[in-house]
């Protein structure tokens, strides 16, 4: 099956949420692991295509729900996906450059 999130009416990608979280909960009463971090996955790059990249901007620093132990510095946007660089709570930057959905990012932070 081909489909492509971008296609989706917001209505639709909140349906796939919908559908990818009963199948990640299935997953973990089954004790599927892996199954559940694919789906997860998933939903949080179609809970992407709901949020407004605009709002989002480069060389600022965000928060990442998924780990309070670190902050996400953007280089930049690239359609709903921020690439740069976690920051840990020393203020040490990562070397390796990443990409992860912007639905991943929380409020900005301020830098020290």
């Amino acid at each position: 099956m081909n489909y492509r999130y971008s296609d989706y009416s917001i209505e639709q990608l909140r349906q796939e949420i919908g559908i990818l979280k009963e199948k990640a909960q299935k997953a973990e009463q089954l004790g599927n692991i892996s199954e559940v971090a694919v789906n997860e996955r998933k939903m949080q790059v179609a809970l992407a295509y709901t949020l407004n990249p605009e709002d989002y901007k480069a060389g600022e620093t965000y928060g990442l729900n998924t780990d309070p132990g670190y902050k996400f510095k953007v280089n930049y946007i690239n359609g709903v996906f921020a690439w740069g660089h976690r920051v840990n709570l020393l203020n040490e930057t990562h070397e390796t450059e990443e990409a992860i959905p912007i639905s991943l990012l929380s409020t900005k932070m301020k830098d020290k």
